[in-house]
């Protein structure tokens, strides 16, 4: 009961807060946490005056690092960002202060590739949740990635099932 409270208050805030305006930076990604999360320094000072940002995938939801594929996907987004000079087009600041945003390195989405590639599943949430769905699906149908297993389980649904502390949440 408590739950449900604080999530219901927490999308009553959310849908009242006024819409965040999206903010291109430009800067290298300088650590991979995990298949969804970064760390990004900007070129320039960012306007909360961090140096760094923690910066987490728009659109999509990688497996967690301790379940199958987990470390597979961290392994393909640090492939495709690490040292890398990327754009940063944010979105939105979640509950744990990350920068949702689009990574964007030589004009492709990286929260895109990672779908096509099977390292990632579509939100379904997401304003692009038509365009990832459809990635999704041709990636379920080429058996890429974490669809080569038998039954690969949504990382919202293993947060669910494994008590906190078996999994990070950065």
């Amino acid at each position: 009961m408590r739950r449900g409270l604080v999530l219901s208050l927490l999308c009553l805030a959310w849908a009242a807060a006024p819409p965040t305006q999206a903010e291109t930076m430009h800067g290298t990604v300088i650590v991979v946490i995990d298949g969804d999360t970064v760390l990004f320094k900007p070129d320039h000072a960012h306007t909360s005056g961090r140096a760094f940002l923690k910066v987490r995938l728009a659109g999509i939801d990688a497996p967690e690092t301790d379940q199958p594929y987990g470390d597979a996907a961290t392994r393909e987004l640090a492939a495709r960002v690490l040292n890398r000079r990327v754009a940063v087009t944010s979105v939105a600041t979640d509950i744990y202060g990350r920068t949702i945003a689009h990574i964007h390195v030589a004009g492709h989405e990286v929260g895109t590739e990672l779908v096509q590639s099977g390292f990632a599943w579509a939100a379904t949430r997401s304003r692009r949740a038509a365009e990832l769905t459809k990635a999704q699906r041709q990636a379920r149908l080429d058996q890429r990635g974490l669809w080569q297993g038998a039954a690969p389980v949504p990382p919202w649904e293993w947060r669910r099932t494994h008590p906190k502390g078996e999994h990070n949440r950065f």
